[in-house]
């Protein structure tokens, strides 16, 4: 292992002392993780929140074997030691990274792999707002919903991390973009990051919206993070030949479905979560977005929408402002 400046043994970081609301979320005294083979350490100065924190806090998403209890899946920082045949980072790198837990920290590892650099200009507490939604949207709206130049993308939720990230790509890489929102706000912030139709679901029957905004035909790709009523929906809206993903239950993990429209429009019905993937797995999405996305945040063509930054200590105000639901992009701990 290759250490940089002096790395203290212990440090702080937020700790789920039991499973409850926000309040369980505490400081704690750590100590430093070193980095295995293959590994880098970050000094994190900014860490993303995600729904799947909010889900580890309440007991329903446990880490994966080996990964650290602490919750945070995105951190950016600077490199201070790398591990064993580490050989693309440096010590003092900047860099912003997916990891499988750990980000609510002073200090966390990854693999390099899954690791990118910290776009041109941007600060720590924007390019924190990146890998975990990034990584997400990449993978679920291109590589399994198989989204093209020319087609039509639904995204349910769109002005969360997910959304705000989603309606920015699809719309860069040439797709009619359609997404719902739960005010007549956030339906403006949807028009304004390139939605082409954006639905308010709470006046609106976004099925009919859909179905009236093309002529009857339906969307191909739509990604969906409500499951529950919204999954019959969804294939109602859906075009022939379409596709469906889901990456998150908010509304229910069940639901009755119509079976014939499944069939009748032959539709994919797919689903994913990341987290438990593979380093190699993420390595290769990783790859692929800084080969066709990175260029596109370094020319600010598309951004992270950043809602709030909270000091690190303040963890669960950032969790309860993600759970109120009013946020408009990311929720960021700034740890530096």
């Amino acid at each position: 292992m290759s250490l940089g400046t002096a790395i203290p043994n212990s440090m702080t970081a937020i700790a789920i002392t039991e499973y409850g609301g926000p309040m369980v979320l505490k400081p704690e005294e750590r100590p430093v993780p070193r980095p295995k083979q293959g590994e880098i350490l970050i000094k994190v100065k900014a860490a993303g929140v995600n729904r799947p924190d909010v889900s580890q806090r309440k007991g329903h998403y446990p880490p994966p074997p080996g990964a650290s209890d602490l919750p945070g899946l995105e951190a950016a920082g600077e490199v201070v030691a790398v591990g064993a045949d580490v050989s693309r980072w440096q010590i003092g790198d900047s860099v912003t990274a997916l990891t499988a837990g750990g980000a609510y920290a002073e200090y966390c590892v990854a693999h390099e792999s899954n690791a990118l650099p910290v776009p041109h200009g941007y600060t720590f507490t924007e390019a924190a707002a990146i890998p975990e939604t990034f990584f997400t949207v990449w993978h679920n709206v291109f590589q399994r919903g198989g989204l093209r130049e020319g087609e039509t993308f639904l995204v349910h939720g769109g002005t969360s991390g997910i959304g705000t990230a989603a309606i920015q790509l699809a719309k860069a890489f040439g797709a009619r973009v359609f997404a719902t929102a739960g005010s007549d706000a956030k339906v403006e912030t949807c028009r304004k990051l390139g939605a082409d139709v954006a639905i308010n679901y709470k006046t609106q029957d976004f099925v009919a919206a859909v179905r009236d905004a093309t002529d009857g035909n339906g969307v191909d790709v739509i990604l969906d993070m409500v499951g529950g009523s919204y999954i019959d929906r969804n294939f109602s809206a859906a075009a022939m030949d379409g596709r469906v993903v889901q990456i998150a239950t908010l509304g229910g993990v069940q639901s009755e479905i119509n079976a014939r429209s499944l069939m009748m429009k032959r539709l994919t019905y797919t689903g994913s979560t990341l987290r438990p993937r593979t380093i190699e797995f993420k390595g290769r999405i990783a790859a692929e977005l800084e080969a066709q996305v990175w260029p596109l945040l370094a020319s600010r063509q598309i951004s992270p929408v950043m809602d709030t930054i909270f000091p690190l200590r303040e963890a669960w105000r950032a969790h309860e402002r993600m759970e109120e639901g009013d946020h408009i992009g990311k929720i960021v701990l700034d740890v530096a």
